[in-house]
């Protein structure tokens, strides 16, 4: 399920920071690291294991958001002699860093993923490492797993490789950036090959039934004493990246698949009642969703600048739900037998089997599957210490997505709360998303303006709240760190 990205902007020390450090402190987050942890983390930066092979030469450059310093990720786009294109990407090597059983990897497996909060993030990793030494900064030599793709005119990928290599990241860009310079025609070849290649890869996406979900970011912004909600929607040059994350996370499942051992992203097909919630849904936000039409193709059509089209591709998160982790290990048939049915393996969004691989800074199995494809390109056992560790890494994933999700959640309720917080008693039109089963006067409404999502509790006598349905409510509380926004009918 994509993360709802949400930003704060105003200055600390207003109510709603004190509330998200006070959220912080009550969860056990574990925001600081022990101390032999920091200390083994310091050599680690200091001493790490580089790979022999130099690819120091390849021109790679990164795109993050401007404030971001834990780059996972580099790349270099160029177009092959025979026809079609070869991609470089580079992905930081943890392993070069993280020794198996010491501090660093078991504060890893305790942590398991990066936690966003609207103010700041709680990593991984130690700074020093994840924003540091390990980061795929610009202008620093690293050590990386770079993988080699070449695909042919159409952007299919024809031979995938990954080695272990040095590398050194050219520049670092953000989105805005690479729009700009491609819209203007200044950008460079690179540049304008990830928009080709890009554009062709989303081409194929959409041929095999895929679909990635443009879910836009919300910043909550400070004006005096009130609160405002920005969106801020996707850019297409963000929609050409992801693709290039996605291709490498597809091409590392084949490859573990073809060698026998190796752990997939996987996501079941969305229940049949779930869709039908989302059209009902559609309805009421004025969506044109044709009765035989696909829900990808409704959902290709959605701009997300647009407020009620923003509104519906959040509420299209939830057919991602069920995403887990399968280990298969062919060398262990009773343990992990391999499945036959290629589609018990398929992630259902993408329409093909996929693996998480590109972001090892802030997801702990992606270490994992980085080691698991490099012994399958090279046609070697994956080291025992990979091995040993499968068994265990579907459910710490899955401990980790939970608790990432419920950070999320009460985020949300924070952010939502400051900004209707002083607004008490007015009255907004919304939608019904959700209808509890033992009480149909209550559930929960998505003002249209701005996207705040609550609950809203009717009288025991009152009419039933209808799934899909306008209805105007009155805010009844809202308070930052106390109270979640609650409505009731107007």
């Amino acid at each position: 399920m994509p993360r709802r990205p949400i930003h704060v902007t105003d200055a600390d020390g207003t109510p709603l920071r004190a509330a998200l450090r006070d959220l912080r402190a009550r969860s056990g987050t574990p925001v600081e690291f022990p101390a032999d942890v920091l200390a083994e983390a310091e050599q680690a930066a200091a001493r790490p294991r580089l790979p022999a092979h130099d690819a120091t030469d390849l021109p790679l450059f990164t795109i993050d958001p401007p404030d971001s310093r834990d780059l996972d990720q580099a790349m270099y786009l160029a177009r092959r002699e025979a026809g079609g294109f070869r991609v470089h990407y580079a992905i930081a090597d943890v392993t070069a860093f993280v020794r198996p059983g010491q501090a660093l990897d078991a504060e890893a497996h305790r942590r398991v993923m990066t936690l966003y909060y609207p103010d700041r993030r709680v990593p991984l990793h130690p700074d020093v490492l994840g924003e540091g030494a390990a980061s795929l900064l610009p202008d620093h030599t690293r050590p990386a797993l770079l993988w080699r793709l070449d695909l042919d005119a159409d952007g299919r990928v024809e031979r995938a490789d990954v080695r272990r290599a040095l590398v050194r990241s050219r520049a670092k860009l953000d989105c805005a950036a690479v729009q700009q310079a491609i819209d203007s025609g200044a950008a460079e070849e690179p540049l304008c090959l990830l928009r080709e290649v890009g554009l062709r890869r989303e081409e194929l996406e959409r041929a095999r039934g895929g679909i990635s979900l443009d879910v836009p970011e919300q910043r909550i912004v400070r004006h005096g004493n009130h609160y405002a909600l920005e969106y801020r929607a996707p850019l297409p040059a963000d929609g050409w990246n992801a693709q290039i994350s996605l291709m490498t996370g597809m091409a590392a499942a084949e490859l573990m698949l073809r060698a026998g051992t190796g752990i997939l992203r996987t996501l079941p097909p969305a229940p049949e009642p779930a869709v039908d919630r989302l059209r009902r849904v559609a309805r009421a936000l004025g969506v044109n969703w044709p009765e035989n039409m696909p829900y990808a193709v409704v959902v290709r059509a959605l701009d997300p600048a647009h407020t009620q089209h923003a509104a519906f591709l959040q509420e299209c998160t939830a057919l991602l739900r069920g995403a887990g982790y399968r280990v298969f290990d062919r060398e262990r048939p009773a343990a992990h037998p391999a499945p036959a049915d290629r589609a018990a393996l398929t992630h259902a969004a993408l329409a093909a089997p996929y693996a998480h691989c590109t972001a090892p800074l802030r997801r702990l199995v992606d270490r994992y599957t980085g080691e698991l494809c490099l012994a399958a390109a090279a046609g070697a056992d994956p080291p025992e210490w990979v091995r040993a560790a499968l068994d265990a890494l579907p459910g710490e994933m899955e401990t980790g997505a939970r608790r990432a999700a419920q950070v999320e959640r009460e985020c949300v309720d924070l952010v939502e709360a400051a900004l209707l917080r002083d607004r008490i008693g007015q009255v907004f039109d919304a939608y019904v998303v959700d209808v509890e089963e033992e009480r149909p006067t209550a559930g929960t409404v998505h003002l249209y303006e701005p996207a705040v999502v609550g609950h809203v509790e009717g009288d025991l006598d009152g009419p039933p709240l209808l799934l899909g349905h306008r209805m105007r409510v009155r805010v009844i509380e809202a308070d930052p760190g106390r109270d979640k926004v609650w409505f009731a009918p107007a």
